[in-house]
Parts: C-alpha cells; structure tokens; sequence
C-alpha cells in the first residue's frame, strides 16, 4: 500500500506526515529528494533559487509528473519489501494520476484539510517560512492553478480535518493507519 498524504499550505500535512513515519517507520520517499539529488548532480548550492530552477527544468523536461516518473523506481523497490510505503510532497494532479496508474488500487490519498483562517493563523507563527495571509492566499493560488493541487485533494481517500489539537489529529489519523492495516 503507498500513502500519499497531501493538502494546502498550512493545513498540517508536514506534521500528519512525520506522525505517520514515527508511529510506524515505514518508508518514506520524499519528491523533493530528487530535486535535492539534481541540485548536488550539477554542482549547485542548494538553496531556493537552485532547487526552483531545477524544479521547473525538471517539470519541463518530464511534464508535471516529473516528480512521480523519477520517484517510481524507488516507490516500486520499497513497496517489494515492505507492505507500506510513504509518500511525501505528492502535489499535482499529474503526479496523483502517474502513481494511480502505476499502483492503482494499492495507492491511497490522505488528504489533511484546515480552513483558510485556521491556516493563516498557523502560518503567522510558523517558525520556518511564516507567511502573511496575502502570501497565504497567493501561494494557495498559485499551488492550485499552477501544480493542479486540487485535484489530490479532491480525489483523497480519506479527509482528515484539522481544525484542532495535535491530539485530535493524531487520533483522526490513527483511524487511517487502522484501516490501511486491515
């Protein structure tokens, strides 16, 4: 079974996603590994303008899914040794569509969703890239006309909303892990 856990800017899905990898320790591939991998390949510092240049040269040369094309092979080779593995940074319609194909019914979407003052709040004090409501509102913008975000989210299998304490999230979240091990 792959899990993709996505949702907005915000929203928690950093947070559901560290809870799921720390209470099971399944394995875990992260899409902006390859980026990451990419920047060091050419020789670059990694920092936001590299991996943003990288990003889009990657996007450019294997279309949206770029991401889900180059992360396969390693989905593929720990899903044939372990019965779960974790998807993290899954945001575009193309790349749900890849995996989908790629894994069908074995790929499950977690989607974590937070109302747009409950994320604004959250991210006013976040402690690693806080941003202003406007940016708030741009970046939502920008990650559901431009990477086609809406579309994971609205095809997840299972919606946790996370209005509330860590505690409630954990417990909604739980819920999934149950039914992901039935």
């Amino acid at each position: 079974m792959i899990l993709a856990i996505v949702g907005l800017a915000g929203a928690g899905k950093t947070e559901a996603t560290e809870y799921v990898f720390k209470k099971t320790n399944w394995p875990k591939v992260y899409f902006g590994q390859i980026v990451l991998d990419e920047v060091k390949n050419r020789g670059m510092e990694i920092n936001e303008a590299n991996e943003r240049t990288v990003r889009e040269d990657l996007r450019k040369n294997h279309g949206m899914a770029a991401m889900a094309i180059l992360s396969a092979p390693k989905i593929k080779e720990l899903a044939a040794v372990s019965p779960h593995v974790l998807v993290e940074s899954m945001y575009s319609w193309e790349e749900y569509a890849v995996l989908k194909r790629e894994f069908g019914e074995n790929f499950k979407v977690l989607a974590i969703f937070a109302s747009p003052q409950t994320r604004t709040a959250r991210m006013a004090v976040r402690p690693v890239r806080p941003l202003t409501s406007q940016e708030l509102e741009s970046r939502d913008y920008s990650q559901i006309e431009n990477l086609h975000q809406a579309g994971p989210i609205a095809r997840a299998d299972w919606m946790v909303v996370n209005e509330g304490s860590k505690e409630e999230l954990y417990q909604k979240i739980d819920a999934v892990i149950e039914a992901l091990n039935k």
